[in-house]
């Protein structure tokens, strides 16, 4: 961004202000267009910022995957390695089940491989936190980072018009973890 004409770089916050608060009220399924009309842009100029609904909604949750991978690493080196695996499991699930639209963006399709997805961000953050409980014996050998953020992107996704849907996803998760992890 950094040599976009300023209006180009206002337009571009704006979107992407309007984007938060309709998917918060929403979810993923708010249009490009609904974002437009609401930012008062025409819906080119959305999509020269944002070619698709996708990364729209990357650009939407980045922070918060942002703030996931922080407090991983702020984990990685508790005395509690399964402990700390399950709070930041915890952390996952409760940002994507009150963030509506989140699990949408951790969904991978097959245009995905040629981008950076906040789906890899968040497998790299857990990484090390999965591989210290697997080595304290915590977690069986198998388990992938990939595989628990695709577990919670899951419970997420089938929570998520429930009338709690982070107390659905938190319970859920604690049910798959007793079976990962007694």
């Amino acid at each position: 961004m950094g040599a976009q004409r300023s209006d180009a770089q206002r337009n571009y916050a704006l979107i992407l202000a309007v984007a938060e608060q309709e998917v918060a009220a929403h979810g993923a399924e708010t249009s490009l267009e609904q974002i437009a009309r609401a930012a008062g842009v025409g819906s080119a100029t959305v999509r020269r910022h944002f070619p698709s609904k996708r990364a729209l909604l990357q650009a939407v949750f980045r922070e918060g995957v942002e703030t996931l991978d922080a407090r991983a690493r702020e984990l990685a080196e508790a005395e509690d390695a399964r402990g700390a695996l399950l709070e930041w499991l915890a952390a996952l699930a409760k940002y994507a089940a009150s963030a509506r639209g989140m699990a949408v963006a951790l969904t991978r399709d097959e245009t995905d491989a040629r981008q950076e997805h906040p789906c890899d961000r968040l497998i790299d953050a857990g990484e090390p936190l999965l591989l210290r409980a697997i080595d304290a014996g915590a977690v069986p050998a198998g388990v992938t980072s990939e595989d628990l953020v695709t577990l919670v992107t899951g419970i997420v996704l089938a929570t998520e018009h429930r009338r709690d849907p982070t107390a659905e996803a938190d319970r859920l998760l604690a049910m798959a973890i007793r079976g990962i992890s007694p």
